[in-house]
């Protein structure tokens, strides 16, 4: 595999995993015990860290590119073992 064709892979794992990370750890300013502000939503996020989530975002990523690779290269799960039409 080019390494153009991995890092396309990877950025496509990235995006999809800011949506698996984005709602674990949200509190709500209600959670935090702190004031709304004044037209605050009442189930906006208290304190949002782009950081941390960045962090957890690579981590996760970086996991599911990884066992994408492994199977890409040791063949585990292929196009044959998914066709349950035409056993």
């Amino acid at each position: 595999m080019r390494w153009q064709s991995m890092l396309a892979i990877y950025i496509l794992f990235w995006a999809f995993s800011v949506f698996l990370v984005l709602p674990f750890g949200v509190r709500t300013a209600h959670e935090a015990g702190v004031e709304l502000v004044p037209g605050q939503a009442e189930s906006a996020p208290h304190a949002f860290n782009p950081k941390k989530i960045a962090i957890r975002t690579t981590a996760v990523a970086t996991l599911l590119f990884v066992l994408f690779y492994l199977n890409y290269v040791n063949g585990w799960v292929t196009a044959e073992t998914l066709d349950w039409v035409h056993r």
